[in-house]
């Protein structure tokens, strides 16, 4: 039997995804599943989601190519 909250452990929630945006260019994310990160490509950062929760905040970001 699987439960919502174990859903949610392993993914963000797609609805969630939609609304964010990245706190600096308020451009669009990409979701990196994978890597379970919220990709700013205008702002060349990757934000991380720990524990299906987005880390929106820029000193947590990973900076990408």
């Amino acid at each position: 039997m699987s439960s919502t909250t174990d859903h949610l452990d392993s993914t963000a929630d797609p609805k969630l995804l939609e609304i964010l945006v990245c706190p600096i260019t308020k451009g669009p994310l990409e979701f990196d599943a994978a890597r379970q990160e919220l990709i700013s490509r205008s702002a060349k950062l990757a934000y991380p989601i720990r524990d299906g929760i987005p880390i929106m905040l820029p000193e947590e970001a990973r900076k990408i190519d």
